[in-house]
């Protein structure tokens, strides 16, 4: 299944963080297909905290988006991800964005992600590399929601797109 993920990082070495982040899905078996420039961004809802490094993967693998998420929850544990208050400061935060054209809604995960839409660190990246793929509810194309966020957030591109790595 094809899904697309979102990373964020505002602690430490935070353009490190990504890539470990990545190597850690490529191990698990998570194949990068596509990825975003790396994007500096500044704080959302909660912003007396430092600026994040974001940047949105497109990925594949046979896990379902449960079985995913499960998985994201592993690698964020293992790169020590501590969360002292919500929306707070963090080593990485991977978040599911997309999974095909399929919906998900349970206590435990949303597909699309909810607020997915509302936000530039995440519709910039997403539309830089997908901008033609259709939000499976609102059926608009990435690249017209990224017009529509409503975020006067800054999100400044700082690195070009990462060379895809093998494991």
């Amino acid at each position: 299944m094809r899904y697309y993920l979102s990373l964020g990082s505002n602690l430490g070495n935070r353009s490190r963080h990504l890539a470990q982040a990545r190597t850690l899905l490529l191990k698990a078996g998570v194949k990068i297909i596509g990825q975003s420039s790396i994007y500096e961004t500044e704080p959302v809802d909660f912003l007396d905290q430092p600026w994040f490094y974001n940047q949105v993967l497109e990925v594949e693998t046979a896990h379902n988006p449960i079985s995913l998420l499960s998985l994201i929850k592993n690698i964020e544990h293992r790169m020590k991800r501590r969360v002292s208050t919500e929306k707070g400061p963090r080593t990485i935060d991977i978040d599911i964005l997309l999974a095909d054209k399929t919906v998900v809604q349970t206590n435990k995960l949303i597909i699309p992600h909810p607020r997915m839409s509302f936000r530039n660190f995440v519709m910039v990246p997403l539309a830089e590399i997908a901008p033609d793929f259709i939000h499976p509810l609102f059926h608009l194309p990435i690249s017209v929601l990224a017009q529509m966020t409503g975020d006067s957030s800054i999100v400044r591109k700082i690195e070009e797109r990462p060379q895809l790595q093998a494991v």
